[in-house]
């Protein structure tokens, strides 16, 4: 895989949601790299709503992990 995640750091919280999202999305494609593969099991997972919930527990702790290194988008002075 190429050199895709140069920095946790982005300019916004939204953006830093946006790259926690691409985070998430990343490892599924790692884990499991047979796109086939992956389209044939979104609709069993799309359904259930634990799959859901655990798969937004892992994008609020890839957001955490950006946040702290954006020190929170506080202004530094």
């Amino acid at each position: 895989m190429t050199d895709w995640l140069p920095t946790l750091q982005t300019a916004t919280p939204q953006e830093g949601y946006e790259l926690a999202v691409k985070l998430a999305r990343v490892a599924v494609k790692l884990t499991l790299p047979d796109a086939e593969a992956r389209e044939r099991l979104r609709p069993e997972y799309a359904q259930d709503a634990e799959a859901l919930i655990a798969a937004s527990q892992v994008v609020a702790t890839h957001f955490a992990t950006i946040a702290a290194a954006n020190d929170y988008w506080r202004d530094r002075q």
